[in-house]
């Protein structure tokens, strides 16, 4: 794990032993930057912090999650009250307001470099390399990252499904989601399924929502742990990158410290908050951008010195 300035405070957690940074030295860098460039795989795992910094909203607890939406403040509704698909049976040009909007936001969002600088790193592995990622956004793959080396474990909001459940179909969304912003309520026409004309919703997992159709989601978990028990099956050095999981949702999280664990290599988390790590991984206490950017360099420096020997 990187150094830690005198002024360490050691926390003691059910499962391990971990410190609170208060002052990150150069040393966690070229820690978290050797254990990428030895790497014969990247594995980059992602929750919704490395989108802050592409100027999308925090979700994190009522305050963010208000703040980006006014409306549904007013109304008192969390954000997993909000994320039901109840709403869909209930008030649909409600439920489609919110997601409506999202979508929006999702198609006009430009990715961060941290986006591209992770691409270009991935890129250079021999054994190449998969992304892990709870968010819903599509940012990835507007990065240019391809549909066939991301897992969505949640799903994703560029996908739509009947509301019903007529079939197992899910497709492409096309329409363009006119919004109210006053009345915050999505006008007509509401999307729709291709096949029975019901209602469409997003094909994400919500909260308590037995209706979600998997098997987009579960055939990108079958590419992954296919490439995964080829890399183990190898003896592959793999690097994990793990950028803005939280710890309320911990999937991601789980998912990172879990290959970590089985190819003993180390774990890089970045996260300005929740940002603890198992003993002998690499904490990086900064935002998605800056964290990625501190590393891509370092990288970029190291070769420049060595080149020059």
């Amino acid at each position: 794990m990187g150094n830690f300035r005198p002024g360490r405070k050691k926390i003691h957690c059910p499962y391990w032993t971990v410190y609170k940074i208060a002052e990150m030295d150069e040393n966690t860098i070229q820690h978290a930057a050797n254990a990428i460039e030895n790497s014969g795989a990247l594995i980059i795992t992602a929750g919704a912090g490395i989108g802050v910094d592409s100027g999308l909203p925090d979700f994190r607890g009522n305050e963010g999650f208000w703040k980006a939406y006014p409306p549904i403040a007013k109304l008192g509704i969390s954000f997993s009250e909000m994320a039901n698909p109840s709403w869909f049976k209930n008030d649909p040009s409600f439920a489609w307001a919110f997601y409506g909007h999202r979508l929006n936001l999702y198609r006009n969002t430009v990715p961060h470099r941290g986006f591209n600088q992770l691409r270009e790193l991935a890129l250079e592995k021999k054994q190449g390399y998969f992304v892990f990622t709870s968010n819903v956004d599509g940012q990835f793959q507007k990065a240019g990252f391809p549909e066939t080396r991301i897992q969505e474990c949640h799903g994703s909001i560029h996908h739509f499904q009947c509301s019903q459940n007529c079939n197992e179909k899910i497709w492409s969304a096309e329409n363009n989601i006119q919004i109210d912003e006053n009345s915050f309520r999505a006008l007509e026409p509401l999307p729709a399924c291709k096949s029975c004309k019901a209602l469409a919703r997003p094909n994400i997992l919500m909260f308590a929502d037995g209706g979600w159709i998997p098997h987009r989601t579960f055939g990108q978990e079958e590419q992954l742990e296919a490439w995964l028990d080829d890399l183990y099956s190898n003896n592959t050095t793999i690097a994990v990158i793990e950028i803005g999981a939280g710890r309320s949702v911990p999937t991601v999280r789980r998912k990172s410290e879990q290959i970590a664990s089985r190819t003993q290599t180390r774990l890089i988390r970045i996260n300005p908050r929740d940002y603890q790590v198992p003993p002998g991984h690499v904490s990086v206490p900064l935002g998605a951008s800056e964290g990625i950017d501190r590393i891509y360099q370092k990288i970029k420096e190291n070769r420049s010195l060595s080149s020059k020997k």
